[in-house]
């Protein structure tokens, strides 16, 4: 596998850090996490919804996290007891532990999550400071008139 250096590149930028870490990432090939398939839908124009197929697990087994641009959803299931012993047959429901990390872009920030019917939806609003939005500027022309086109000098 090729590893790229990116070492050199630091000396001469100043806070890309996390864009080249974030590169750094993306070539390292993922560890074929497949558990637990998820959608990333646009809902509007600045707002997202993450939904996860979570059969089985209670709100109280989900945990959700969001720090640093990173958003990492966690499932434990608790251990049942039900003091007698059982023998599965076959087991092809997942009854096993799962966290699954998203990069967030910047401003983007989580509104709401809910479980309905084994599907966990996570609300992801992308909020844009006013100052950093585009803005439009007008061009004003200035009239011939109102600016003489005369240089003006002192003979002695």
């Amino acid at each position: 596998m090729r590893h790229v250096d990116f070492s050199p590149l630091y000396r001469s930028t100043v806070g890309f850090d996390r864009l080249f870490t974030m590169l750094d990432t993306l070539a390292q090939p993922d560890q074929a996490q497949s558990y637990p398939p998820y959608n990333i839908e646009r809902t509007g124009d600045n707002l997202y919804r993450i939904t996860m197929a979570v059969a089985g697990f209670d709100e109280a087994e989900l945990s959700i996290e969001a720090h640093a641009h990173v958003l990492t959803v966690k499932g434990e299931k608790a251990e049942e007891d039900t003091g007698e012993p059982t023998e599965f047959l076959y087991r092809g429901i997942a009854k096993r532990a799962f966290e699954r990390r998203f990069q967030l872009a910047d401003h983007v920030e989580v509104t709401a999550a809910s479980l309905k019917n084994g599907l966990l939806h996570i609300d992801l609003l992308r909020n844009i400071p006013e100052a950093m939005k585009p803005r439009r500027i007008s061009i004003s022309a200035e009239s011939a008139a109102a600016v003489p086109k005369a240089i003006e000098a002192r003979v002695n």
